[in-house]
Formats: structure tokens, C-alpha cells, sequence
């Protein structure tokens, strides 16, 4: 059956080729993927809000608030639990790095199954008040449409990989019904490089989700009333600017210091309990954390700036400013915990809608701190908006998309300027510190992260050293006689050979002109062997070193050729740099004919 349907499949393909150009085949997809991708938003985010109303609304019991304190845990509980007894073939990631990493290393393929295991975990972790956003969830399922149709239809890499941003990029525009934030998106996250040719199918994909969330789920994200920006105004904006920057340092260090700390927890349910305790004791005394939190950023932008502290214990003092303030910094520092707990406890989400709440958060006190102050009188739903803006561009790496979502979502697009400075500023003041982003880090620190400015190095990383390992190299064993072997040696047309034991442990090479002299010369040809001859290489590398790492070498020891190791010692083959720079080559002129 299976081969069947590859045959029909492949049938299909010859059909096409001969009647489509790539390029259109390509925006046809792209079409799809939006569609399909707009469905997973709106499934998502209807699936959260659904299980968060019956919560906190449609289910009636006097009891019921005293178990606010452990829905987060419930959530995390019931996320891990189905990750352990649903996904056991493969291994379950969140956030944007492990795409990120399909990209650069896995050719773009990601599992099937984060097409719905994504929105799943993500609608159960945030439903039940996990301190985290749902755009990395659908942007990794729209990701995951692309990236599986491409494959089911035999695409190359570069093609699967367009097809993969075109997921994330509908998926961004169905989340918040913004197009040009998912092109954007798509762009500064995911493509290692833009292309004209790329723009075409990414605006339709994105186009097309964002239609297609609309019809299923028509809700308004954010209503910001602003009569515009003044000029006087562009220094607070520099200011808060500089705040931002510096909390976004801030939040990448507990980042990594959050996820260290619950790495050192091995046993799953104990990081649940640990984080759900934790989580549900943040949410008890901040309510903002639970969830999204977009419901406070909404209320603030209407005016009413004592809904961070109402519904909380504190609530009795919403009349004094000075508690306002205070409770809504600690609020802000409380979400970045809250958010990093919840995903080391095992739930899923990201840190997009997050980055939002602490930006508005901030935008927020500043302006009301200096208003308080009788300084200035500054439009606090505009510094809102702009605090926004800046930190997501600062946090993600990702200043364009911080603009344009912000611009789209609340349809500020009069506060443009005030946006750029803001989200530039502090986007700089994080890049001189933190050179990569909380999604690159980890793959650069490892050497698997494709980049705009090494191209070299990101076309290395599409190649994989077991594909261009030579296996046609003679291999004798310590104890051959050489003149049993000359034939075979002969025959090979090879100048090197590898020697190995019984086992086929490696013991050293034998270069063939050195071998020839000595049958010559060596008064017993008849008994010379193999050991007499062998001699160390001069280095060997692993199945599993990177290319680069593996030319590094070469030019180290000034050698054309290395043999390839299992870390067992077992000798698998030579790799060569005429066989590293032919793939190199084609893989340029692959890139050069895409979308042709």
C-alpha cells in the first residue's frame, strides 16, 4: 500500500514538473499551507480561550477559586502526561530553537506530529494559566504542515525550507490576524537568506491564514485610541527605550539561569509539582500571570490602570499610586519568572506573548510614573503600545516584527516613529551585550546555527559527513601480506589505504607510493605485511564532526584526505576535500537555480 501511494506520489511529481515551473508550483503550496495554517491558529487560540472560560466562568462551585493555586500545575500535568503516552517515536520540543535547528541541521523536517501535539499542549498548558504566549506553538505547527507537505511531494531542501517559513509566517498572521508581522517574521527568523522570489509565496501564505483565522475566530486582539504622537515626547520615548533594553538583558539571563535550574531536576513530575507549585503561587498573588495575560494590556489601553492589581489580594489599595506602581513592577519581573517556570516545568508555549505583556507593562509605569510626577504629561496607551514594539524586537532579535505586529495588532500605524526609535534602541542596547538572541544561543554555542554573515558556514551545515564518506579505499588488516593484496590495491586506483585489526579496529594508513618502493626494494617481497608498513594518520575524525570542523583539520595538517571514525574506533571510510568542495559546489548552484 505504502509503495503504491510513494509510486502514485511520484507520478504526480513527473506530471507536474512537466506542466508547472517550480516557482508556481511553490505559490500553489503556499496557498495551502496558509489555509491549513490559518485553521491550526484559529483551532488554537478558540481551543485556549474555550478550556480559560469554562475555568474561570462556566464552571460553578463555591470551592472553585481555592483551586486557581494548582490549575497551572493541572495544565503542565496533563501536558507532560500526554507528550509521555502520545509522542514516544520522537522527541517533543518547544519554542522556536528546535525549528531553528530542523532548519540548519535536520533539512528541514520537522515531525509530523507537532502539527496538532503543538496546539494540544499549548491550548492545555496556557487554558489552565501557564504564564506563556501560543505563537511559537502555532508558529512550529504551521511550520510542521509546510515542512511534511514538502516532503510528501519530493521537494528539495531550499523548497521544503520556503515552505516551512511560509507555515510560520501564516501562522504568525493567523495568531494575530497580521500579515505583514508574519512576512516579517518569517524573514528575520527563519530564512538564512531573502530572496525576491521567496516574497511571493510567503505574502500569500500569510494573506491566506490570516482570512482564514478571520472567518473562524473574529476577536480584536488590542483597541488603541491615540490621537498620535508629539514631539516633545520623542525623549521619554529614548528613555523607556533604554529601560527596555536593559530588562531585555535581564530576561536572557533568567532565561538561561531558569532553564539551568530545572535541568538539574532529571525526574519529570517532580519539575511539574516543583514549577506548578511555584507557578500556581505567582498566579495566587499576581493574577495578571495567568495565561496570556493580554487581558490586562486590553484594560490599560481603555484607561483603566488599576486592573493589574485588581482581582489580587492587594486589590483594597488600587487607590494609592504609590502601591499601583510598585505592585506593577514587581508584576513585571513576576511574568518573566512566571513564564520561564512554566516552560522548565514541562508546559508548552513560548515567549512571544510574554515579551508583549512585559514590554506594555513597562511602557505603562514609565508613563504613569512621569505623569504621576508632573513633569510631563505623556499619552500612556501610545507608551504602551511602543513598549511593546521594543520588547519583542529586543528579546527576539527581531526589531521589524516588534514594529509591524505592534502596528498591525492595535492599528497604531499613526505611532510608526515613535515605534522605530524605541524598538531600534533597545534592540541595540541588547545585541552589544547578548549577540545572539534567546532562540540562537543555544545552536550557536553549538556551531548549528545557520548564518547571514558566515555564507560558508551555513552551506557546511546543510551537509551531513555521512553522505560524502568514500568507502572504495583498500582496507588491509595488520597481518595481510602485501602480495596477496597488490591486486586489489592495484585495482583500486587509490593513493591511500586504511589498516585495521580483526575487529576492524583502525590502526593507521599506508600510502601506495611508499608501499610500491618498498615491494621494490624490501628483500622479502613474499612475507612483507600490511604492519610493517602502516603508520599513524596524521588525524582522524568521527561520523559526527562537523564539516567545518572537519576542513579545519585538513588545512591543520595540510592534508587532502582524513579517515572517518565511529566513536568506537571502527574504521568506516576516507572523506576527502574534493568530495566536501563537489558537494559544496552543488549545493551553491542548487541555491542559485531556486524557484528558477
Amino acid at each position: 500500500m505504502y509503495i503504491r501511494f510513494v509510486n502514485y506520489l511520484d507520478k504526480i511529481n513527473q506530471y507536474r514538473k512537466s506542466k508547472i515551473s517550480n516557482r508556481n508550483f511553490l505559490v500553489i503550496l503556499a496557498v495551502i499551507v496558509g489555509v491549513l495554517a490559518g485553521l491550526a491558529a484559529a483551532a488554537l487560540k478558540s481551543l485556549t480561550h474555550h478550556i480559560e472560560e469554562f475555568l474561570q466562568s462556566d464552571w460553578h462551585w463555591k470551592y472553585k477559586y481555592y483551586l486557581y493555586f494548582i490549575f497551572p500545575m493541572i495544565g503542565i500535568f496533563l501536558t507532560v502526561l500526554y507528550i509521555k503516552y502520545f509522542i514516544r517515536k520522537t522527541k517533543f520540543e518547544t519554542g522556536l530553537t528546535p525549528l531553528l535547528y530542523a532548519i540548519s541541521k535536520k533539512s528541514s523536517k520537522v515531525e509530523a506530529h507537532n502539527i496538532y501535539s503543538q496546539i494540544i499542549t499549548a491550548a492545555v498548558t496556557v487554558g489552565f494559566g501557564g504564564s506563556t504566549g501560543l505563537e511559537a506553538p502555532i508558529v512550529t505547527s504551521g511550520s510542521a504542515i509546510g515542512s511534511n507537505l514538502g516532503r510528501v511531494l519530493g521537494l528539495s531542501y531550499r523548497e521544503i525550507t520556503m515552505l516551512v517559513a511560509c507555515g510560520a509566517a501564516a501562522g504568525i498572521a493567523g495568531a494575530f490576524n497580521s500579515p505583514v508581522a508574519g512576512i516579517v517574521f518569517a524573514i528575520e527568523i527563519l530564512l538564512p537568506e531573502f530572496t525576491i522570489p521567496a516574497f511571493i509565496p510567503l505574502l500569500l501564505s500569510a494573506a491566506t491564514a490570516a482570512v482564514v483565522a478571520r472567518l473562524f475566530y473574529t476577536q480584536q486582539l488590542f483597541f488603541l485610541v491615540t490621537e498620535g504622537w508629539k514631539v516633545n515626547a520623542l525623549f521619554y520615548y529614548v528613555i523607556l527605550a533604554c529601560f527596555i533594553g536593559l530588562f531585555s538583558i535581564y530576561f536572557t539571563k533568567a532565561n538561561y539561569a531558569v532553564k539551568g535550574l530545572f535541568y538539574k531536576i532529571k525526574h519529570p513530575y517532580t519539575k511539574v509539582i516543583v514549577g506548578g507549585l511555584m507557578l500556581g503561587a505567582l498566579v495566587f498573588l499576581f493574577p495578571t500571570l495567568y495565561g496570556e495575560g493580554y487581558i490586562t494590556i486590553k484594560g490599560l489601553l481603555k484607561g483603566d490602570y488599576h486592573t493589574v492589581i485588581n482581582n489580587s489580594i492587594f486589590a483594597d489599595y488600587s487607590s494609592i499610586s504609590a502601591v499601583v506602581v510598585l505592585f506593577t513592577v514587581v508584576t513585571i519581573f513576576m511574568k518573566s519568572i512566571a513564564t520561564l517556570v512554566t516552560l522548565g516545568a514541562g508546559g508548552n508555549g513560548g515567549t512571544f506573548a510574554p515579551s508583549l505583556i512585559m514590554g506594555g507593562l513597562i511602557g505603562f509605569i514609565f508613563a504613569y510614573v512621569v505623569n504621576l510626577s508632573g513633569i510631563a504629561q505623556l499619552n500612556v496607551s501610545n507608551f504602551i503600545v511602543a513598549g511593546m514594539a521594543a520588547a519583542l524586537g529586543s528579546i527576539m532579535h527581531a526589531p521589524l516584527t516588534g514594529i509591524f505586529l505592534i502596528a498591525e495588532i492595535t492599528g497604531g500605524y499613526i505611532l510608526m516613529v515613535p515605534l522605530m526609535i524605541t524598538t531600534a534602541i533597545s534592540y541595540a542596547i541588547n545585541r552589544s551585550s547578548q549577540k545572539h538572541s534567546i532562540y540562537t544561543k543555544a545552536l550557536a554555542d553549538k556551531g548549528e546555527l545557520l548564518s547571514h554573515e558566515d555564507k560558508d558556514t551555513t552551506v557546511l551545515n546543510q551537509m551531513k559527513l555521512k553522505y560524502l564518506i568514500e568507502k572504495s579505499y583498500p582496507q588491509l588488516q595488520m597481518n595481510d601480506l602485501i602480495s596477496v593484496k597488490m591486486n586489489e590495491i592495484l585495482q583500486s586506483h587509490k593513493n591511500i589505504c586504511a589498516v585495521t585489526d580483526e575487529l576492524g579496529d583502525f590502526k593507521g594508513i599506508i600510502y601506495i607510493e611508499e608501499l610500491f618502493n618498498e615491494m621494490i626494494n624490501h628483500p622479502d617481497k613474499g612475507n612483507l605485511m600490511a604492519s610493517h608498513l602502516v603508520q599513524p594518520a596524521p588525524n582522524t575524525i568521527t561520523e559526527s564532526d562537523e564539516l567545518k570542523m572537519v576542513l579545519e583539520k585538513m588545512e591543520q595538517d595540510n592534508v587532502w584526505i582524513l579517515p572517518v571514525l565511529t566513536a568506537q574506533n571502527q574504521y568506516l571510510g576516507f572523506v576527502s576535500k574534493t568530495a566536501i568542495f563537489n558537494k559544496y559546489r552543488a549545493l551553491l548552484m542548487r541555491q542559485n537555480d531556486y524557484m528558477g
